[in-house]
């Protein structure tokens, strides 16, 4: 009998932000790889998740939301976006129920893309079918895509018919990854992201946009994991506010990441925060380097 075909190839998610791309990275992954919270412009690194099973790779790729870049951090994101769309086999392009017809410049670089295009309408679980069927309408006069999918990646609606569609659409290749690997980032990025994730879910305003986090040190036994995370913000003013009363904000953030960690990693973890002042980081190329932004 002979062996069936392996097929392997990358699919990018694409969108503007907080249409629900990085929920439904984690729904087709199965993994809860990207940070979600319902601020926009949480994600800004290109991340991957992969796929495996004997037949298919599958290696998804989360973006950072496409803007308008007001900083060169966000110059950075957008390399990602770019580079992600090069090398596509397949482009899941993101919308959703609450598009406000604004999606003109993502539109004109979507149609210049070489692989083909499953548009996905999200968050259909709060619209009307009559919302939905209009939708769909405006984008076919708006983007040639291989089809027009609804979906509610929150309520995992829709997505086995994305998966299947993506999996007819997949070249044959042999696996670009090894078969056991479940992402091309390491653990201290992951630990980074959920440290980030509680400052976005924490602090109001700038201060989620102004925080970054690098783990200095990350040491593991086999019972445990010690790390020390240093979080950035750009003003000494936003220094206080992160650490709170007598320190009481910022060892919430350092317990509730805790206990993702702990959770990810199955072990024990002993997690240090401490905060530095990096004058306008956002703004820094040589910090940027530092903080892994300008390798694409």
């Amino acid at each position: 009998m002979a062996e069936k075909p392996h097929k392997a190839g990358f699919v990018s998610i694409i969108g503007k932000p907080n249409v629900g791309k990085s929920t439904l990275m984690n729904v087709m992954v199965g993994e809860k790889l990207s940070i979600i919270t319902s601020k926009a412009q949480t994600t800004r690194h290109r991340i991957m998740g992969i796929l495996n099973a004997e037949e298919f790779q599958i290696v998804y790729s989360d973006t950072p939301g496409i803007i308008q870049p007001q900083y060169e951090l966000h110059e950075s994101m957008m390399r990602f976006v770019h580079a992600s769309l090069e090398d596509a086999d397949v482009i899941l392009f993101v919308t959703d129920i609450y598009e406000k017809h604004d999606e003109s410049e993502v539109v004109e670089r979507l149609r210049k893309a070489k692989a083909p295009i499953l548009l996905l309408i999200n968050k259909i679980d709060q619209a009307t079918q009559e919302e939905v069927v209009d939708k769909i309408a405006y984008w076919k006069e708006q983007l040639p895509a291989q089809e027009y999918l609804p979906i509610s990646a929150l309520h995992s609606q829709g997505t086995p018919g994305v998966f299947q569609k993506i999996l007819d659409l997949l070249p044959e290749h042999p696996p670009y990854y090894p078969k056991d690997e479940l992402t091309d980032k390491p653990e201290r990025f992951f630990a980074a992201e959920m440290v980030r994730e509680k400052i976005f879910l924490n602090y109001k305003k700038e201060i989620p946009y102004s925080c970054e986090v690098v783990i200095e040190e990350f040491k593991e036994d086999d019972d445990i994991i010690r790390m020390r995370a240093e979080i950035s913000v750009e003003r000494k003013s936003q220094k206080g506010i992160v650490i709170g009363d007598k320190g009481a904000a910022l060892k919430k953030v350092g317990t509730q990441a805790r206990i993702d960690m702990e959770e990810f990693f199955q072990k024990k973890v002993f997690l240090d925060l401490y905060v530095r002042v990096n004058e306008n980081w956002r703004a820094d190329k040589r910090l940027l380097d530092r903080f892994g932004y300008n390798s694409i």
